[in-house]
């Protein structure tokens, strides 16, 4: 079994970039695999390996300055939910664009799963999902609105045009681990609203603990590694992966003429060249080559 750690931490880092080579070294000694973000925010990212290999890497995240009380999230899979290891410096760990967000200020009201039910089917309550459509596509909890943004850039101007829809409202959201939210709610307090609330631990913690019959989600939950999708008690979901656009599709898609492995899907096929799939085909071609030679790429990026 692998053990899969999802993790953020926002504080500042006075030199994000000298702790990547340090931070890529274990992961690859330590037999770890995923993808970790680092920027003067923070930190953020989910990785898998072995139990030994994510305690090192997580006592090794938790020594970095001001990260001492990191929190994250596990589960397990019976199959490498990463093929290589990426670490990565950005300007942003979650990327909002608003550079007088601040998460370590002040965020929304933290609440509790086994609290979260009650709070979003109040009358004077508006559930708002802040993620990307495909992710809302397969799943979210009932009666959220679904901005239908295709990146967290967009969610800015999607309040600043919607926002009136929501006057005398109290505002609670919600994102897959509560990255986002930590943002998102820092934004709309910095927009004058007062009662904004979220998902503490997101989506992947309140399918965790709470029982499914007792849920308010419906369908799946979009995961960003090759499970791809999650349902209650963390089960891995039916959907596959689309590597044409990186969206996810059910088996049966996989059936639909439009469909060509490592290229295109029903919801893609028209959104691609024909130089973006000949590309791709030889992506494809590359990647099939070097599983049957054995290679693994553990470098970080």
């Amino acid at each position: 079994m692998y053990t899969i750690a999802a993790l953020y931490h926002f504080t500042r880092f006075a030199d994000h970039a000298a702790l990547r080579d340090p931070l890529a070294e274990l992961c690859r000694a330590k037999s770890v695999k995923g993808t970790l973000l680092l920027a003067r925010e923070g930190i953020n990212g989910t990785i898998a390996g072995p139990r030994d290999g994510i305690d090192a890497v997580l006592a090794h995240i938790k020594a970095l300055p001001g990260c001492a009380d990191l929190e994250w999230k596990e589960a397990t899979a019976e199959h490498p939910p990463f093929g290589k290891m990426k670490v990565r410096l950005k300007k942003e760990i979650v990327t909002m664009g608003q550079p007088d967000v601040d998460p370590r200020a002040r965020v929304g009201n933290y609440v509790e799963p086994d609290e979260w039910n009650d709070l979003i089917r109040s009358d004077d309550v508006v559930v708002i999902d802040t993620r990307n459509d495909y992710e809302v596509a397969i799943g979210t909890f009932e009666g959220a609105i679904d901005p239908e943004t295709t990146s967290f850039r967009e969610f800015p101007a999607w309040w600043e045009e919607n926002k009136e829809r929501f006057h005398n409202k109290r505002v609670a959201m919600f994102c897959t681990g509560g990255i986002r939210c930590e943002k998102s709610t820092n934004y709309l307090l910095g927009q004058g609203l007062e009662d904004v609330y979220h998902l503490k631990g997101g989506i992947l913690r309140y399918l965790e603990e709470m029982p499914a019959e007792d849920s308010t989600w419906q369908g799946d939950c979009f995961v960003f590694d090759n499970r791809v999708s999650v349902g209650h008690g963390l089960v891995e979901g039916p959907h596959k992966l689309c590597h044409g656009c990186r969206r996810p599709i059910l088996p049966e898609d996989v059936k639909r003429p439009e469909y060509e492995h490592g290229v295109s899907c029903h919801r893609c096929i028209n959104e691609t060249s024909e130089a973006d799939k000949m590309r791709f085909r030889e992506r494809q071609k590359q990647i099939v080559l070097a599983r049957a030679r054995g290679v693994e790429h553990l470098g970080a990026d």
